[in-house]
């Protein structure tokens, strides 16, 4: 038998990320204008920087409590009370990054065989950890625009249904989900009796005035993730948190004894610093380069203008015959892209981040828009 036969069907059932795939071709090129990485262009804030360093030379190095410091929590309480009001007998726990927290999440809801509702385009994760769970991932396409219909939604909800997921700024689009559409998403996740998973990693970094949130309107039925990676450039320190129903947040704090532990612990003594460090000079950075990138494009291609995050999601023009094939054009004049297949059930977009240096925006755009003369 070989070693390969060990491995498990839910483990082959995942392919290895499109994103990683493209990072391997990267590395055989020198010097690529990379526009496809998903993280800030930036250094973690001096300050928060200082909190990490006191806590290792402090030996804070141990095992916290699985939920979380207290301080951490208790800040994160504070903020979301200031925020929304009452809590209503929420709870908070800190996780290893957002993913960890949707993985719990998904952990606690489903059983084999339940369906996760999930807006078409959509971040990786949310379709394979579905999967790896023995759910089934149910796709509501947003295109043209990527605005949540909820007649389509509505149309794909069954009696299998347990979960609808949200996300908002969106990766890999950009679009900023509106009071309205949140509000009618509550609604409908009341009429049929659904979880609501509100992904908000990117909440602090919208362009266009205050971030919604799905939260404040079914906050009994929804469970609120968010993080510190985006805004901070600490993605991989992994620190996010998730707060909803007391009775799920239990139930995601027992799992978490037996899976990640802890957030790491240093790091939460940082993360009470980062709520209350101001990044409005990076948001108003990546406010400008999404402009630039906007303007570069916009009679190239059709493209939405993103209001958050550091994506744009442009629909591969004429003369390519999908996605995968624009990209390997791009990658061969030396330009990072992700396909759009790898955030959606269509080949027919790809995604850029603008999460760079200007002159990689300048020439990458023009590089796109050379490929979009094509006939």
């Amino acid at each position: 038998m070989s070693i390969e036969q060990f491995i498990s069907q839910r483990c082959n059932a995942v392919d290895a990320s499109g994103i990683r795939k493209v990072f391997d071709l990267g590395a055989k090129l020198s010097d690529p204008i990379n526009l496809s990485i998903g993280q800030p262009d930036f250094d973690v804030p001096e300050p928060i920087k200082a909190a990490a360093i006191e806590a290792i030379r402090a030996g804070r190095n141990g095992y916290t409590v699985t939920q979380g410091i207290p301080a951490l929590r208790e800040r994160i309480e504070a903020a979301l009370k200031a925020q929304y009001g009452s809590l209503d007998g929420a709870g908070v726990l800190v996780t290893s990054g957002v993913s960890g927290g949707i993985q719990l999440a998904l952990m606690v809801l489903l059983n084999p065989g339940d369906e996760v509702i999930i807006p078409d385009p959509y971040f990786v994760i949310y379709k394979h950890a579905v999967r790896l769970l023995g759910g089934t991932p149910v796709f509501v396409d947003t295109y043209p625009d990527f605005r949540l219909r909820m007649d389509r939604v509505e149309a794909a909800i069954t009696p299998r249904s347990k979960e609808l997921v949200l996300a908002s700024p969106s990766n890999p689009t950009g679009i900023v989900l509106s009071d309205e559409e949140l509000k009618q998403a509550a609604e409908l996740a009341e009429r049929h009796n659904l979880i609501v998973l509100c992904d908000e990693i990117y909440e602090k970094l919208c362009y266009d005035g205050p971030c919604p949130s799905g939260w404040r309107y079914a906050p009994h039925r929804t469970i609120l993730l968010r993080g510190f990676g985006k805004s901070g450039g600490m993605t991989g320190w992994r620190l996010g948190y998730a707060d909803g129903p007391k009775p799920l947040i239990d139930a995601m704090t027992k799992l978490q004894q037996y899976t990640f532990v802890c957030a790491p612990s240093v790091v939460q003594y940082a993360g009470v610093v980062a709520m209350d460090t101001p990044i409005t000079e990076h948001v108003n950075e990546f406010r400008r380069r999404r402009d630039f990138v906007y303007n570069a494009l916009k009679d190239c291609f059709e493209v939405t203008r993103p209001g958050g995050g550091f994506y744009f999601f442009p629909k591969v023009p004429a003369g390519y015959s999908n996605g995968a094939a624009f990209v390997e054009q791009a990658i061969a004049r030396n330009l990072l892209i992700i396909p759009g297949n790898v955030f959606s059930e269509r080949d027919t977009h790809f995604r850029l981040s603008y999460a760079a240096k200007q002159s990689a925006l300048e020439r990458g755009c023009e590089i796109l828009c050379e490929m979009a003369g094509r006939r």
